[in-house]
């Protein structure tokens, strides 16, 4: 088994006795952060419930200070959400799309989390290092952000969008 697959698979059975939402994207993120090197800003950005236009801070860890809110419209976070599907960057400097939340970052990588077919949030990873993210990288934050959704539609007072 990879470390990708470890991970994941510890992460699965955290998500089973998780209390809350908050503290499973808080084991991703401290997880993901710890476990893959590479890996030097990770976090969660929620869709705001009230307005759904924008994406606010969620759980993070990571050696910079992260943009707070991102509109759908802009971004590669704006991309990921707004088009519900993974986006994956590994040279920042050749994407128009790209915020700067660092000079130091190089590769990105945004999956969306959803819930009952909509868009609850994403996981946004970035990298110092171009080219950090794999076939088998993505599989990983892809799981992750399936692992947030199912939690959340397991719960029985969760309404997405509301």
């Amino acid at each position: 088994m990879s470390k990708h697959q470890e991970l994941l698979q510890e992460l699965l059975y955290f998500s089973q006795s998780a209390r809350t939402v908050d503290a499973l994207m808080e084991q991703i993120v401290e997880r993901l952060h710890a476990t893959m090197t590479r890996y030097n800003w990770v976090g969660f950005y929620l869709i705001d419930k009230s307005t759904r236009d924008v994406l606010l801070l969620g759980p993070h860890v990571g050696s910079f200070e992260p943009l707070e809110r991102v509109p759908l419209d802009q971004g590669l976070c704006g991309a990921a959400a707004s088009l519900e599907t993974t986006v994956l960057v590994n040279n920042v400097a050749e994407d128009p799309r790209y915020l700067a939340g660092s000079e130091m970052v190089k590769s990105e990588i945004v999956v969306p989390v959803l819930v009952k077919r909509l868009v609850y949030g994403e996981i946004d990873i970035n990298s110092y290092f171009a080219n950090t993210f794999t076939g088998e990288d993505q599989e990983l934050i892809e799981g992750c952000a399936r692992l947030v959704g199912a939690y959340l539609e397991n719960t029985p007072d969760h309404k997405p969008g509301k």
